[in-house]
């Protein structure tokens, strides 16, 4: 018996079986990966620095090409060292049985597995300030998903590579260039695990909703998947936060890599139509899984993240957003994400 709410290591299993192969990675293109990516990440790092203003106080990125099962071992980890507070705090009410540690491994390991096969590039937030002080600077690359993109769409390797690294580069300058930013989205996050106590009453009423919703021709997965269905008002409010800063920083990050790709990659308007339509045009299993995990939601969030900013740069200028990384309490609301005028209206030029 054990504390532990997830059996890893099937979670692992499961999620690398799930994951399956790219043949490409183990052919003479995926060489080039290592090499292109340690030229680019520096260049792309220094490209968003000119673009922002933002610069990392955890020094020079790293970039690391890893495969799929190295991608799920990174966020198995991530996830074990989110968990570590809580546990060590008894915030679990009695000891995980077998059973249950067996049903959360093979959700997880579904979950990760699928989404192995999808991602292209992380930067992990998940990473605690005061521990792994070696890997604050790394950036990953998932390099089969990236070989079968190139392949797919016939893309230019060199361009889209650093395409990709000035997508990564912009995240990690949030994160590492705000110095508040990262200590704001770790504690939303373990508020919400806090508040992750099961309630027999709450599961009830979002079945009950979930089919009322289905009656009434309605999307239940709609606004942000199973999560959102089954939340308190509480976790709610927490998911709100959350959604209203990742919508940020993913607006953010597509309109900062839009920038400072000009004149570096020729192809990086063809990049964005084409990855913006493979994000959305999922179907069968992926889609069912984009609804399950609240995916599609999100996308449409980190659109409204990128109008939200051409919203207050019409008005405020190209350096607009820069208002925001002075303080938390400037960050906008999912609410203000969709209305920009009322942002403007709290957050005045000048405070």
């Amino acid at each position: 018996m054990t504390d532990d709410p997830v059996d890893w290591d099937l979670a692992k299993r499961i999620a690398v079986r799930v994951a399956g192969e790219e043949p490409l990675s183990r052919s003479y293109v995926g060489d080039s990966l290592h090499k292109d990516f340690s030229e680019f990440t520096p260049l792309a790092e220094e490209l968003v620095a000119a673009q922002t203003g933002l610069t990392s106080t955890e020094g020079a990125a790293r970039a690391r090409v890893i495969d799929r099962e190295g991608w799920i071992d990174a966020n198995i980890r991530s996830f074990r060292r989110l968990l570590r507070p809580v546990l060590a705090a008894g915030a679990t009410p009695a000891a995980a049985s077998g059973l249950t540690r067996k049903i959360s491994a093979a959700e997880l390991g579904t979950v990760l597995g699928w989404m192995s096969r999808r991602v292209l590039g992380q930067y992990d937030l998940l990473l605690a300030e005061d521990e792994d002080r070696d890997d604050q600077d790394l950036v990953y690359y998932v390099g089969p998903n990236i070989l079968a993109i190139e392949k797919k769409f016939a893309f230019d390797p060199r361009q889209f590579r650093l395409w990709l690294a000035l997508h990564e580069l912009t995240h990690r300058s949030q994160f590492t260039g705000v110095p508040w930013l990262r200590p704001r989205f770790l504690d939303l996050v373990n508020q919400m695990l806090d508040e992750a106590e099961p309630d027999p009453d709450r599961i009830k009423q979002g079945f009950q909703a979930f089919v009322q919703m289905k009656r009434e021709g309605k999307d239940p997965m709609a606004d942000g998947g199973i999560a959102q269905l089954f939340a308190s008002e509480r976790q709610r409010e927490l998911l709100d936060c959350v959604g209203g800063m990742m919508s940020l920083v993913e607006g953010h990050g597509d309109v900062t890599m839009s920038r400072a790709a000009a004149g570096h990659v020729p192809h990086a308007l063809r990049f964005h139509k084409v990855m913006h339509e493979r994000r959305n045009s999922a179907t069968g299993v992926s889609r069912l899984m984009q609804k399950f995990m609240g995916i599609e939601a999100k996308l449409a969030q980190y659109q409204a993240g990128e109008d939200f900013i051409a919203a207050i740069e019409a008005e405020r200028g190209d350096n607009a957003v820069d208002l925001i990384w002075q303080s938390a309490e400037h960050l906008p609301s999912m609410a203000e994400i969709r209305n920009p005028s009322a942002w403007m209206q709290r957050v005045p030029v000048g405070i």
